[in-house]
């Protein structure tokens, strides 16, 4: 590990020198909001206020004490803080914000059709296994698709290997959800009619994380499942079509939930595409189904359509679609926040197709994965 060498005051910073050559820059309001006294032992949370030091905090004096520890005596509220340097290593944002941003998804395109088995994993494996588990929260949030093979097929057992992760995330759907073929149906997913690849409840302002469709019986003549990685769709865009791509990450749509068995109007203005803090992708928002009247500026209007076009055909593409068929006992998993699925229409005449839904969101998934992996 790595030791402090060299201390120095400059500006509102202390400057540290590290034993490896490697250099780091605390400020002094950081320090003293971080300072380990600060937080309660047990809940862990801050308890010091950081608002109520002045605009002149200052350090009177500091020094590397006999237990190793950085010493900070401040200029005010009588206090001193003793930091652990492995800690301050740990979590110094100079060499963090150094560093080059990776991204932890792998991208993919149809060539994942010849290699359905590497998103494949086994019920037992999961339910039996911290490393099934593992491996599964890995598929899910690396690839953003796995289908888990041989579970069972009883009504509501799902549960017992979604809870392996976390609680599911309730909606007026209901948990689980039934997709299956109704009369009268207040969502085009409770049709035999071909489903077009989207992202469910764009319409929230939060929409799912994930997505969980259990497969209890299909042996109608129809329904395939589609699926496919918008990531790399909206980064082949941003390699290749930058206007078109700004565009879809700049322009707010408009979506709408459209049953008519609500009694609540959801309406959201999100773009096609949203990053993050570091430039990744973070959500894609894509449902032709349930995109309300637009009403962006009229200058904007004909690029958007042609935009929302040229997303939207290459969202159904065959170079980036993989298609599978969903067997009784299948689990097809996915982040509905970046995989757009969908199904072919199927013949409710010629056999059932029964299926149930679940959601979760995605800080349950990342979250138990980085808990597991920690």
């Amino acid at each position: 590990m790595s030791s402090i060498v060299k201390i120095e005051k400059k500006n509102n910073n202390l400057n540290i020198k590290w034993s490896d050559g490697e250099e780091s820059s605390f400020n002094y309001y950081w320090l003293r909001d971080n300072c380990p006294t600060a937080h309660d032992k047990d809940s862990n949370h801050r308890m010091f206020n950081i608002l109520e030091v002045s605009g002149n905090l200052n350090i009177k004096n500091f020094k590397v004490n006999e237990e190793g520890k950085l010493a900070i005596e401040w200029s005010e509220g009588d206090h001193t803080s003793y930091y652990d340097p492995k800690w301050l290593r740990e979590n110094c944002y100079t060499i963090k914000n150094k560093k080059k941003y990776l991204s932890p998804y792998k991208l993919w395109d149809s060539s994942l059709q010849n290699n359905l088995k590497s998103i494949e994993i086994d019920y037992n494996e999961i339910l039996n296994s911290e490393e099934g588990l593992v491996k599964w929260l890995e598929l899910l949030h690396y690839i953003g698709i796995a289908i888990v093979k041989n579970a069972p097929v009883e009504k509501n057992s799902a549960f017992k290997i979604l809870n392996r992760i976390s609680h599911t995330r309730e909606t007026f759907f209901k948990t689980p959800f039934e997709v299956i073929n109704i009369p009268k149906p207040n969502n085009s997913a409770y049709t035999a009619h071909t489903l077009r690849n989207h992202m469910d409840l764009p319409w929230f302002e939060n929409p799912p994380g994930y997505q969980f469709l259990h497969c209890l019986i299909n042996s109608a003549k129809g329904g395939d499942s589609a699926a496919v990685d918008a990531f790399a769709v909206a980064d082949y865009l941003r390699k290749n079509e930058k206007d078109v791509f700004d565009l879809l990450v700049d322009t707010p749509l408009k979506f709408r939930d459209k049953d008519y068995t609500q009694k609540a109007i959801r309406s959201f203005y999100a773009p096609a595409i949203s990053l993050t803090k570091d430039g990744d992708y973070n959500d894609i928002r894509y449902s032709i189904a349930t995109l309300d009247t637009l009403d962006c500026h009229p200058d904007k209007m004909d690029a958007v359509y042609k935009a929302h076009h040229r997303f939207g055909n290459l969202l159904h593409d065959d170079k980036y679609q993989i298609n599978f068929r969903l067997e009784p006992g299948n689990i097809f998993s996915f982040n509905n926040r970046r995989l757009l699925h969908g199904r072919t229409e199927f013949d409710p005449n010629s056999g059932e197709r029964h299926l149930q839904g679940y959601y979760m969101d995605r800080d349950e998934i990342v979250g138990r994965l980085n808990y597991l992996k920690k």
